[in-house]
């Protein structure tokens, strides 16, 4: 099912994490400063550019062949050089899509040309260091048994192995930053759409290190999927309503930033109206273009699971946000602060430890929310499937309930056939087997 969900899942990063404090995700200050070395210094047959895994290792040293051969990130410049991206960089009026910064800086590791090293090429596309960090300081010391992991960090190495420096990193490219960003012009030009889910995305990339032997597992640990999907969902959250704050949401002129609202809102067929009470949100009136909302449902759903007292809060802070994009950009700026305030104070769920019964009544949320008819827009209902079959995972009773996923998702499988109505059904349909 999860491969399935390759469509969706472009780029990602990949492995297993650490549950680790929040304070300890933070990147080392002068990480960003570092020189890129490029692909060509990991990828020797002395380091990690063997043919096959080498066993009896605890590094499998064949990461450069999984991520040349069979990881989407190393195809990302490849993919600016296709038709569609050449019709997107003609619709934008850029001479070319392999040159644009705009293109180059999610589908290949730009970093400034003072950062980069004599054999870096950006045509490596997301090659090694635009996940783990400029290598400048640590190419040397990560190989040695008698450096910490810490002091590779405190070198530049980006700990990924941390859920959210993970979300971080995944984010800047998935969900985007002020400076970096799928805005509406562009999708209208012809980009895709962006999509993600932190664990889903990390799953449907091969794995390229050894995340379970007891030296992996002492020097980093390892992160339940419950957290890891937690950790990307308050996240992704934080980040979009970071977003909202940011210049990006109002770049001047008549119409603020389209992307920031709720697509499928708007582009569906018109002779199929979506739009109710309950789908829209208190006070948004039909006809109307409304902020996207799936973030703050699902942690609604989470909220109802694991602090119930705490939804109404939650409902509040959500509808506010809603009703203040009808308004002006101070007020949406005020109420996504709000909630991004409510947000960051929920920061223990991503530490806590969960129970199967605990991911059961998370996995069984969603599926209450679905089945109520509020998880219909496609975005939402998007991330329901998504949700309950990482859960799934989590709880390890996914080949159980393959034929219930495998209903969402085809629920979900085409966002112009998707019928709201229909989902909801599904979802009914399913709660028992849940």
């Amino acid at each position: 099912m999860r491969v399935l969900f390759s469509m969706l899942c472009r780029t990602v990063l990949l492995g297993l994490l650490p549950l680790a404090a929040r304070a300890a995700d933070a990147p080392p200050a002068t990480a960003g400063s570092y020189k890129h070395l490029g692909v060509a210094s990991c990828a020797t047959s002395v380091c990690h550019g063997k043919e096959t895994e080498q066993t009896g290792r605890d590094v499998a040293l064949n990461e450069y062949r999984i991520w040349l051969e069979q990881d989407r990130h190393s195809q990302a410049y490849r993919a600016l050089d296709g038709p569609r991206s050449r019709q997107i960089a003609a619709n934008l009026g850029l001479p070319a899509a392999n040159t644009a910064k705009i293109c180059l800086d999610c589908h290949a590791d730009n970093v400034p040309a003072s950062q980069r090293g004599p054999k870096f090429q950006i045509t490596d596309g997301v090659q090694c260091e635009a996940c783990h960090g400029g290598s400048e300081k640590w190419i040397e010391t990560h190989s040695q048994q008698t450096v910490t992991h810490a002091a590779n960090v405190a070198n530049g190495l980006n700990p990924t192995e941390q859920p959210l420096r993970r979300a971080q990193v995944c984010l800047s490219c998935h969900e985007g930053t002020a400076d970096q960003f799928a805005t509406h012009r562009i999708m209208g030009a012809g980009h895709p759409r962006l999509a993600f889910e932190l664990d889903t995305y990390t799953y449907n990339q091969p794995r390229h290190f050894k995340g379970d032997t007891p030296s992996y597992l002492k020097r980093k640990g390892k992160i339940p999927e419950t957290n890891l999907w937690l950790t990307g969902q308050l996240e992704t959250a934080q980040r979009y309503l970071t977003l909202l704050q940011s210049s990006l949401f109002t770049p001047g002129g008549l119409t603020p930033e389209l992307a920031m609202f709720d697509c499928f809102a708007c582009h569906h067929s018109i002779d199929k109206p979506r739009w109710n009470h309950a789908r829209a949100g208190a006070g948004i009136p039909p006809g109307t273009l409304r902020l996207q909302r799936q973030y703050f449902l699902v942690l609604q759903a989470v909220t109802e699971t694991l602090d119930p007292k705490l939804l109404p809060e939650l409902v509040t802070a959500t509808d506010n946000l809603m009703q203040a994009g009808q308004t002006d950009a101070a007020r949406t700026r005020a109420a996504a602060k709000t909630l991004q305030d409510w947000i960051r104070a929920r920061d223990e769920w991503t530490r806590r430890s969960y129970s199967p019964s605990d991911t059961t009544a998370l996995r069984k949320a969603l599926l209450r929310y679905a089945a109520q008819d509020r998880a219909s827009d496609y975005a939402m209902a998007e991330q329901v499937e998504l949700g309950v079959e990482s859960l799934s995972y989590a709880l390890g009773d996914h080949e159980r309930r393959k034929s219930g996923i495998d209903a969402l998702y085809n629920g979900v499988a085409s966002a112009a056939k998707f019928d709201p109505s229909q989902f909801a059904e599904i979802a009914r349909g399913l709660q028992g087997q849940f």
